[in-house]
């Protein structure tokens, strides 16, 4: 279902979510915002859709999170278990759910922004703009990965356990079936990248000269003072983290 939203309003917002997010660095606002794409990404007929793939990216995340820092946190003071070198502390369980709720939130902000925005519509936004057509299909390709990246991943998880392959065993049998699934992803992102590129040169995309625009996208000036409001906002929470994390000035 299109985003009612003006694309580039929907593309800043967005993109503000996730960069306010990543500044705050709090976990309680992260799975908030992360619960507040999934409730819009369902009242946009999407849910499913988004569900999956964020599963599909988040969940090797989050183990992988919690293995390393979980278990390998050089700063953890406070022990909770321990296995050799291996060591279970609360700084580090409390570093990963931080870290992965932050990631959490702006693939989940990402993947409701890709499907529903409408790829045409962003495409004459952009180039409503004075951006070069290319742009925007780069644009609209790069937000479209993630989605695109996790059926393909599934794809080839089940084609390689139809040929005897099992990645649904325990910890050590799934990061060994991590290299086998990047090879074949990275192999057909790259065919997908040429094959888009021939198209858009078999098109004229990269010729020079004027270019006129079929397709007009209303653009109404509350959407254009929204967008100018959350660009201040993204641009005041980096600016307080950047100064909370200046060390202070203290006497020589």
């Amino acid at each position: 279902m299109p985003s009612t939203l003006h694309p580039l309003t929907s593309l800043t917002a967005a993109g503000c979510t996730a960069v306010i997010t990543t500044a705050a660095g709090a976990w309680p606002l992260s799975l908030a915002v992360g619960l507040a794409a999934a409730v819009l990404a369902v009242r946009a007929g999407v849910g499913r859709r988004v569900l999956a793939a964020a599963a599909a990216v988040l969940l090797p995340l989050g183990l992988s999170l919690l293995m390393l820092h979980g278990l390998f946190f050089p700063e953890g003071r406070t022990v909770l278990a321990a296995w050799g070198p291996a060591r279970v502390t609360a700084e580090g369980l409390a570093f990963a759910l931080e870290s992965g709720s932050r990631t959490g939130a702006c693939v989940m902000v990402l993947l409701l922004f890709s499907f529903t925005v409408s790829a045409p519509d962003l495409v004459a936004a952009l180039a409503g703009r004075g951006l070069p057509p290319q742009f925007g299909f780069v644009v609209a390709s790069a937000l479209t990965l993630l989605p695109v990246m996790a059926g393909r991943l599934d794809n080839i998880r089940a084609a390689q356990e139809a040929r005897g392959l099992v990645l649904r065993g325990g910890v050590l049998s799934r990061l060994v079936g991590v290299r086998l699934q990047m090879v074949p992803l990275v192999l057909g992102l790259i065919e997908d990248s040429g094959s888009r590129a021939q198209a858009l040169e078999a098109r004229g995309f990269g010729g020079p000269g004027p270019r006129t625009s079929y397709r007009e996208v209303a653009d109404p000036p509350v959407g254009r003072r929204f967008r100018a409001a959350l660009l201040l906002l993204a641009a005041a929470a980096v600016a307080l983290r950047l100064a909370a994390s200046w060390p202070a000035a203290g006497p020589s």
